[in-house]
């Protein structure tokens, strides 16, 4: 999911969170963050709807769906 690799990294940019903490407030590893941003792995549902609150955006924008 390329889009939704962009879309996260636009998101944790935009303000200013390091990935360290994006990690720590969603309780997930660093490393899984990285596979996100890298296009390594995909998220689970639970995960794209944790991410979605977490940034105040709808899982459709996540997932390319929704601009």
């Amino acid at each position: 999911m390329k889009i939704f690799s962009e879309r996260l990294i636009q998101l944790r940019k935009e303000r200013g969170l390091s990935q360290a903490t994006v990690a720590k407030d969603l309780n997930v590893s660093l490393g899984i963050i990285c596979y996100w941003e890298t296009n390594k792995s995909d998220p689970t549902a639970s995960n794209i709807a944790k991410i979605a609150r977490y940034f105040n955006v709808s899982t459709d924008y996540l997932l390319g769906l929704a601009d």
